[in-house]
């Protein structure tokens, strides 16, 4: 196969990264539907279990992230990019096929290792032929396509487990990597030159762990992102559990959930917008004051009973909108604050950052995730505390005088 030499328009560009991108979600709300199903045929006497579908999937992602960025330092945007997606499609096979759910969970742990190649050399792609705001904005647009992913992906996932059984959910997987596979290697060019690649060593490796640590920014990054993660991998892990069991609303949930992708798909738009003219920073700020302000409000409200029925169901669709519009405005801009002083070595600093707060993430998710007792109380009181903890970080990350952030 030729190798592609010429650089791709803006266009196809973002909708490639938007692609890789959406591996991640595709994965995650693809399987939301089925974990009624797993959970009766896999855990029947421990149904919160199943919820362990999606975090097991984060973690793996979180910690094939921390060596999928220094190996693109090293080897190429593309090669690892690829070998990411393959060992993804493997893993996918091997969930397809497992009797346990602790098969299941194991192939989905090396299942997000692989997407970790995907998802984190995408950032360090974006960053070499970007930087600054025009990096915040190509990711917001990229985002923006992104979220057409969950809006389709549960519906998708309810079809196909109707059909074939949620089994088949993962051959699906395989078939939607090979695409993104594919479109790597016959269209994007290497961003990185073989001059400016970082040899793979323990001393390479350890100095350039040392560097992105050092930065303030970075830190404060990736705190501040373990707890935008947090709220949405625990919202992620309740929701279908609480549109089934609170509201009885099992059947209707990909409905409402493209709905809650589509509506909070402005975030990104709206940010793409905003960013150039009001900085990164703000706007993570801002976005996180909002949040803790409606999900103080519905922890109160749901937790007092002092909503009126008719009004409860929509009060919570509402709080859960709110939830994933503000990942759309805060994720991409601490991606963009973090990556723009360590632009020589973007592979590692997206790994690290990325690593960390996903793993982080997800230690803190679990738990939010098994407190689940009919009530979505426990997850608005926890997000309430996340969004709290956020602002607070943000509020510490003070730009200079002159800086554009």
């Amino acid at each position: 196969m030729t190798r592609p030499t010429q650089p791709l328009g803006q266009v196809e560009f973002i909708a490639l990264i938007a692609m890789l991108f959406a591996t991640i979600a595709f994965s995650i709300d693809a399987m939301l539907p089925a974990l009624p199903r797993i959970a009766a045929d896999l855990s029947p006497d421990a149904p919160n279990r199943a919820q362990l579908i999606i975090t097991s999937f984060v973690m793996g992602m979180g910690l094939g992230t921390f060596v999928a960025g220094p190996l693109s330092d090293s080897f190429g945007r593309r090669t690892v990019i690829v070998a990411g997606a393959i060992l993804y499609c493997g893993a996918a096979l091997a969930a397809w096929a497992a009797p346990s759910l602790e098969t299941v969970l194991a192939a989905r742990l090396l299942q997000g290792v692989g997407a970790a190649g995907p998802r984190v050399v995408s950032l360090a792609l974006v960053r070499d032929l970007y930087r600054g705001r025009d990096m915040a904005r190509i990711v917001s647009f990229a985002m923006m396509i992104f979220t057409l992913v969950p809006a389709v992906a549960p519906a998708l996932g309810q079809v196909i487990i109707s059909g074939f059984g949620w089994r088949a959910v993962f051959l699906t997987f395989v078939v939607f990597s090979s695409i993104s596979i594919f479109w790597v290697l016959t269209r994007q060019p290497e961003t990185l030159p073989p001059e400016n690649r970082r040899p793979f060593t323990a001393k390479g490796l350890w100095s350039a762990l040392v560097e992105v640590l050092g930065h303030r920014v970075i830190q404060l990054s990736i705190a501040a992102q373990t707890m935008a993660f947090a709220a949405l991998f625990a919202t992620l892990s309740s929701t279908q559990p609480i549109f089934d069991v609170t509201f009885d609303r099992a059947d209707s949930f990909p409905m409402y959930f493209a709905a809650i992708a589509i509506l909070a798909g402005s975030a990104s738009f709206l940010n793409a917008r905003l960013v150039l003219r009001v900085g990164m920073r703000k706007l993570v700020l801002v976005t996180f004051a909002v949040q803790i302000l409606l999900s103080g409000a519905s922890t109160f409200l749901h937790g007092l009973h002092a909503l009126p029925s008719g009004l409860v169901f929509p009060a919570y669709f509402i709080w859960t909108v709110g939830v994933f519009f503000m990942v759309g405005m805060t994720l991409g801009n601490l991606n963009a604050l973090a990556l723009e002083p360590v632009g020589h070595i973007a592979g590692m600093a997206a790994s690290v950052m990325g690593s960390v707060a996903t793993v982080a993430s997800v230690i803190l998710a679990i738990p939010v995730g098994l407190m689940f007792d009919g009530s979505p109380v426990p997850l608005m009181a926890s997000v309430t505390v996340f969004a709290g903890i956020g602002y607070m970080i943000m509020r510490r990350l003070a730009p200079a005088p002159s800086s554009p952030l």
